[in-house]
């Protein structure tokens, strides 16, 4: 007897439908995920006079926000695998709410770093890294876009978010405007209901294909059932966590363009603001420099996605990725002098181009490497391989700033750090995965040329 398949797996990825709702939820998360960090840093200042501390410890509330997010991604796509996206991202919702509104309470530091930046971290990376799977698994051929479009939720959310900030901490104090931003961030589990899984259907075939197998994560309590032999009725659980996906040689190459890229990619942003404070600029006027990466950043990150998907940008998509970390290194190398308002405008104007085109870009090359498959397993191993770098980085530059009192050394930092990243991808692209592709066609056409000498 032959092979036969049981299968459970999805329907095709409709590219529109309830994926739009789907792109929707993934927009506001994104949104809430990568501006909150960098919003909450209009309250720097005063959580410095409030707790007697320097840079250094505030930007780690930042940090901390920042490493759970890329932390928890192993522990989230083994919950999400096991259970689901979407009661893993109600879950989140809850705890990033109920991090901010218990930190409202605090009385000192350590404290703020349990509850605002553990809590509410871990709250968010339990909602971002489901709707990235779930985007996936609804678009294939409009991919780029709808990633462009999602990613564009951090620059709306950043513009909005920082003179709200600002506003609340003016009339209401930080507590205040810590309490109300924890009711706010309660939309995430709005956006959790909306991620309907894609329809399953029963089909028998005589292949079995791993790759639709993975495409979803199962509902709560479903296994994944793949081909059996008649004699062998046992079906064989998913891997909650496929660590088989760290021997694409690919893969490595990103993580290790990554982890350089982060840390240096959101010191400019979450120092900034204390920075134009300090040279004389008005607390609302610096508050709005975020705002103008914001606005830059809105569009930056939708045209470079209907780009990124242009039949002859998107099989050239690490070389267009390594550009944009180029784009955003020289930015912050060449604006490390500027000290007026009107040059930070400038800055903020070119960073929020940079920053958006990296943001629309990252995921779609991770998934361009690793498939659809495992794109869940590899994004939780690279956010924790962020995680490490994302720790480092703004911290570092905090004490940099305490220790020498000179702002240009952050933006020295970063920008090499940026320009590093987008060298060595680059080249690591074209000597390790180009070359390897040559002589793996180089092969198939000598294989042929055995098979049938006439050809």
């Amino acid at each position: 007897m032959g092979i036969v398949v049981d299968e459970r797996k999805t329907e095709g990825a409709p590219d529109g439908g309830w994926g739009w709702i789907v792109l929707l939820g993934g927009f506001v998360i994104t949104g809430f995920s990568y501006a909150f960090p960098k919003a909450i840093s209009v309250y720097f200042k005063e959580l410095m006079q409030e707790f007697k501390c320097g840079y250094s410890q505030t930007a780690w509330i930042s940090s901390i926000i920042l490493a759970m997010l890329y932390g928890s991604g192993p522990v989230c796509s083994i919950m999400v695998n096991k259970f689901g996206c979407r009661p893993v991202m109600l879950v989140g919702g809850l705890l990033a709410s109920g991090g901010m509104i218990s930190a409202s309470f605090t009385t000192n530091i350590i404290q703020l770093y349990l509850t605002a930046g553990v809590i509410t971290g871990l709250g968010l990376a339990l909602n971002f890294q489901p709707s990235l799977i779930m985007l996936g698994s609804y678009f294939d051929k409009r991919r780029p876009l709808a990633n462009g479009l999602a990613a564009a939720g951090s620059p709306v959310f950043l513009s909005v978010l920082s003179p709200l900030g600002q506003m609340l901490l003016n009339r209401y104090g930080w507590r205040g405007g810590f309490l109300i931003t924890g009711g706010l961030l309660l939309n995430c589990c709005t956006c959790a209901a909306v991620m309907r899984p894609l329809k399953r259907k029963e089909r028998k075939a005589t292949a079995c294909s791993q790759e639709l197998k993975e495409m979803l994560p199962p509902e709560a309590g479903q296994e994944n059932i793949i081909c059996e032999n008649n004699n062998d009725k046992k079906p064989t659980k998913k891997k909650l966590l496929d660590f088989s996906v760290l021997w694409n040689r690919g893969l490595i190459i990103y993580i290790i363009a990554k982890f350089i890229v982060v840390l240096g990619l959101f010191v400019p942003t979450i120092l900034l603001v204390n920075y134009a404070k300090d040279q004389g600029v008005p607390a609302e006027d610096a508050a709005f420099l975020l705002s103008i990466i914001g606005f830059i950043d809105i569009f930056a990150r939708p045209t470079c996605g209907i780009l990124a998907g242009l039949n002859w940008i998107r099989p050239k998509m690490s070389y267009f990725f390594s550009l944009a970390l180029l784009f955003n290194g020289l930015t912050d190398v060449c604006s490390a002098t500027s000290t007026d308002y009107k040059g930070l405008v400038i800055f903020c104007v070119f960073f929020g181009l940079s920053y958006g085109m990296v943001g629309a870009l990252q995921f779609e090359v991770l998934m361009g490497i690793v498939g659809t498959s495992g794109f869940s397993s590899a994004l939780g191993l690279v956010l924790l391989f962020e995680a490490l770098a994302v720790l480092i980085g703004p911290p570092s530059a905090g004490y940099l700033v305490d220790k020498y009192k000179n702002y240009e050394l952050i933006f020295y930092m970063a920008g090499g750090e940026l320009i590093t990243a987008g060298i060595f991808l680059a080249l690591a692209s074209f000597c390790f995965i180009n070359q390897k592709k040559h002589k793996d066609l180089q092969q198939n056409n000598l294989a042929e040329v055995a098979i049938n000498p006439k050809r």
